[in-house]
């Protein structure tokens, strides 16, 4: 048994230092030396006896948080059955870890750096890490479609908290230059996971954390990319304002679900052909193409819009030629048999509805339904739903005698754009001339230092707040 291995001797020193250790980093930043903490868990490590030892080290993979069901399918072995782990861990945890809440407030823990640099360290050493990695790895992908099955189950909420909390690990894991083997021998698993997480890319506004997170896994693939994939890719690059880059990844994700015979991921590719289509205002093209996305999607897709949000869209396609068939095309929504809330959905079909009232010369109910979306899209993180709601209600408090309220909107949805987006980020085309108007009714209406004032007081008090104020 090599010297890794030998049991260890746990003295009253040993264990004081860690726990002080554990303690003072805890409370805050620790005013012991890196140095000196560093030893404080080598000592510690080599006081504890050889299972503890091999968890403590198997513990060090996980980038962030980690409850008892993570540890015991990372980190179980021949040499650490899956049925004592838990008992080793309850022995570690008060001495290594700190405590954290875990998903619906049972326990879950976190490895301080010191801990987890001596951890990594003898893992190398043992020559275990790159199992252990992979099993990291095996576990993320389990986790980011555990979130997709949530979200699309009607549990969104749930979804987006899952897939935030388990980032920091979900995001080493679709990372294959880290890789034990080779980048390519992990791509797959790093654009599953990324695509299982499409939700938390578009429906919660990490649209350019999403992209770079594909982009990469999607460089390291050895063969023809999925045509899920693909579709992600060029849904990334709309929603981030670019339809010119959106083109071509359509084009070869039609070829790929076709090579796959992927049905469902036409369906896909219809809708985001047609949201291009109602980006660019090209609005007819549009609504035929969301109409042949009903026909191919599915009843229950497994990643993408669900059926309510593309009948959503389709109104949107409708409101400003066929008011009647847009309002049709919201009652089927509202009949569709969902077995849970579906937000995303919901916000938009809120959005839909208040574009039709303020067609029809009903500003009030507009803004009472674009509040709604405007606050679902921000509840979810949404950017792109949050903004074109936004500037709605401030379109609507232009009519209503209300300028600086409406400056107040357009200056917090400056600042969100400006804090979501890069400098290439262009407004759709098709909301860009209302947005100009509002721009130049708020001009004529307020002498232009007030209206400066107003645009920054809108973005010191933040998009959240202004919408949670009375009407």
């Amino acid at each position: 048994m090599g010297d890794t291995e030998r049991p260890g001797i746990r003295t009253a020193g040993s264990e004081r230092d860690l726990r002080a250790v554990r303690a003072r980093l805890r409370e805050g930043p620790a005013p012991w030396s890196t140095a000196e903490q560093l030893a404080a868990a080598d000592a510690g490590y080599a006081a504890c006896d050889r299972a503890e030892q091999l968890l403590w080290e198997r513990l060090s993979v996980f980038e962030g948080a980690f409850g008892p069901e993570a540890v015991r399918e990372v980190c179980a072995s021949g040499a650490l059955p899956a049925s004592e782990i838990l008992g080793v861990l309850d022995r570690l945890a008060p001495l290594a870890l700190l405590p954290v809440e875990g998903a619906g407030g049972r326990p879950g823990y976190w490895m301080p750096h010191p801990m987890r640099a001596v951890g990594a360290r003898r893992l190398t050493e043992r020559g275990d890490r790159w199992a252990v990695v992979l099993h990291h790895r095996r576990w993320y992908v389990k986790v980011a479609r555990r979130a997709a099955d949530w979200w699309h189950g009607g549990r969104q909420e749930d979804a987006r908290a899952l897939a935030l909390r388990e980032l920091p690990d979900l995001t080493a894991a679709m990372d294959p230059t880290t890789a034990p083997l080779s980048p390519s021998a992990e791509a797959d698993s790093a654009v599953e996971i990324a695509v299982s997480l499409w939700f938390l890319w578009i429906a919660c506004g990490r649209v350019v954390e999403g992209l770079t997170r594909l982009r990469h896994a999607m460089a390291q693939h050895p063969g023809p990319l999925p045509a899920r994939a693909l579709w992600l890719a060029a849904f990334l690059e709309l929603e981030a304002g670019r339809p010119e880059d959106a083109d071509p990844l359509l084009v070869q994700a039609w070829a790929a679900a076709v090579r796959e015979g992927d049905d469902r991921c036409l369906g896909l590719l219809a809708h985001l052909r047609g949201s291009t289509a109602l980006f660019q205002g090209r609005t007819e093209a549009a609504a035929a193409e969301f109409r042949e996305a009903l026909n191919t999607i599915g009843d229950h897709p497994e990643v993408g819009p669900s059926r309510e949000a593309v009948w959503a869209a389709l109104a949107l396609a409708l409101i400003r030629t066929d008011p009647e068939a847009a309002q049709e095309a919201l009652d089927r929504a509202a009949v569709l048999n969902w077995t849970g809330r579906d937000l995303m959905a919901e916000a938009w079909t809120s959005y839909a509805r208040a574009e039709i009232h303020f067609w029809e010369g009903d500003p009030l109910r507009a803004e009472r339904h674009a509040l709604r979306a405007l606050r679902t899209h921000l509840g979810l993180g949404g950017v792109v739903g949050a903004t074109c709601a936004a500037e709605l209600v401030a379109r609507l408090r232009i009519l209503a005698g209300r300028p600086k309220d409406a400056a107040h909107l357009l200056g917090a949805v400056d600042l969100l754009r400006r804090s979501a987006f890069d400098d290439s980020y262009s407004a759709a085309p098709f909301c860009a001339p209302a947005r100009r108007h509002s721009d130049s009714a708020l001009r004529e209406a307020l002498p232009a230092r007030e209206l400066t004032r107003a645009y920054e007081e809108g973005a010191r008090r933040g998009l959240e707040a202004l919408a949670h104020e009375a009407p």
